[in-house]
């Protein structure tokens, strides 16, 4: 079996054990977690679509006190015990909101204290499942393998709305959550097996920083570590750029599945049904097509070439405003994000050290997507109010993504340098 995939994917025999493990983690992650995100969708309209940029904000809020206590934990326990941490609270607490919905299934607060926390969590364990693999993974690997192991994220991303769109009935949102915690620690014990592949078949670098210690430094190192290098701020105005298209047209999509579809469990199976879509998409192409674009033409192609396509998208919303262009440009953003952005944005952190993988990653990954989002929400609702007309936000957003563009470029280069460096 080993044998087979390694030629079918283009992987060295050693590696297929490691790239079986980390699809899975990511398969069990995001089934459990997209299970979750049509709910987080349907929460959202049920705390009134005319709070969602509360809710927003709330959130980056929430990210912003998440974060130092993250750094605290990433700073006290070794690295390679991070994940289990991180994903055992956010199991404990969907058990929790499992039993205040299925109390409480009506309550607008409970509706928005999930919609909030979810938001906040779901980037947070997201985005410890990679920095595992940053850690555990070298340049030239990350560029064969990381889509393929991504392909879980995709397939565990269909598989959770199908779920969602299934027994949202029979089980409730709150039968939902419980399972999702379940799928939660199944997927820790997955990246516990990358992780026993590492030890087996250790890098120079573990020698220098074992995986067995503790990052050390302070809770803000994250942040600081963020301000003082021009490479990481690169990243960080890159996801910048990508939470503000995001969230022009998650806002947008509110506002139409509420006026379309009033019934929430018709709300719950549109947004799983265009996860459905959008996970297929991403599958195909992170197992063909992702690993060898990287090794033939290099991670600009996916840093670049999405958002020049983004680009060219929103020009269509402005100019055609309807429900179906509008779905056709959303599926082609998350597609592309999942398959291309996403791989190529775990690359560029494979040539920073160790604290930087997890603390510095993390604090883009949560608080400055978040905080995009905020900032964003607010921008379009300012831009809704005085112009009245949906196509100012989306020729603003054409140019957002134009500069998103030239962004990905730039850091795809540096990328490149300090790989050389590296090599030298």
């Amino acid at each position: 079996m080993r044998d087979l995939i390694a030629r079918l994917f283009n992987l060295e025999r050693h590696e297929a054990g490691a790239v079986i493990a980390g699809f899975g983690m990511f398969f069990l992650l995001f089934a459990g977690l997209f299970m979750l995100r049509p709910v987080r969708e349907t929460m959202g309209v049920a705390g009134g679509v005319d709070n969602l940029a509360w809710m927003f904000t709330a959130t980056f809020v929430g990210m912003l006190v998440a974060m130092p206590v993250f750094g605290w934990v990433a700073a006290r326990v070794a690295r390679r015990r991070i994940l289990y941490w991180v994903f055992g609270y956010v199991a404990a607490t969907l058990l929790l909101f499992a039993a205040g919905m299925a109390t409480s299934p009506q309550d607008p607060w409970m509706a928005r204290g999930f919609y909030v926390w979810y938001s906040v969590f779901n980037l947070l364990a997201i985005s410890v499942a990679w920095s595992v693999l940053v850690d555990v993974f070298a340049i030239g690997q990350a560029k064969r393998l990381f889509a393929l192991m991504a392909a879980g994220a995709s397939l565990g991303g269909l598989c959770g709305p199908l779920l969602a769109d299934r027994l949202v009935t029979p089980m409730g949102h709150a039968g939902l959550l419980a399972l999702s915690a379940l799928c939660l620690v199944a997927s820790a014990l997955a990246a516990s097996r990358v992780q026993r592949w590492r030890d087996r078949h250790p890098l120079p670098a573990d020698a220098e920083a074992p995986r067995q210690q503790p990052l050390g430094g302070n809770p803000f190192a994250g942040a600081l570590d963020v301000l003082r290098s021009p490479y990481l701020m690169g990243i960080a105005v890159f996801v910048l750029l990508l939470a503000t298209l995001n969230t022009f047209l998650y806002l947008r999509q509110a506002e139409l599945v509420a006026e379309m579809f009033p019934d929430a469990t018709r709300q719950t199976q549109v947004f799983a049904r265009i996860d459905i879509v959008v996970q297929a998409l991403s599958l195909l192409a992170q197992l063909f097509v992702t690993g060898r674009l990287a090794q033939r033409l290099g991670v600009r192609v996916l840093l670049a070439g999405v958002p020049l396509v983004m680009a060219a998208g929103f020009l269509w919303l402005a100019l055609a405003p309807t429900f179906a262009v509008f779905v056709v440009v959303m599926v082609a953003r998350r597609a592309g994000e999942y398959a291309f952005i996403r791989p190529g944005r775990e690359m560029l952190y494979t040539v920073v050290p160790a604290e930087q993988k997890y603390k510095a990653k993390n604090f883009n990954d949560t608080v400055v997507y978040r905080g995009g989002d905020a900032v964003s929400a607010w921008v379009k609702a300012g831009i809704d109010a005085v112009a009245q007309q949906p196509m100012i936000a989306m020729l603003i957003g054409a140019g957002i993504a134009l500069a998103w563009t030239i962004n990905g470029a730039w850091l795809s280069r540096r990328l490149d340098g300090r790989a050389r460096d590296d090599a030298g």
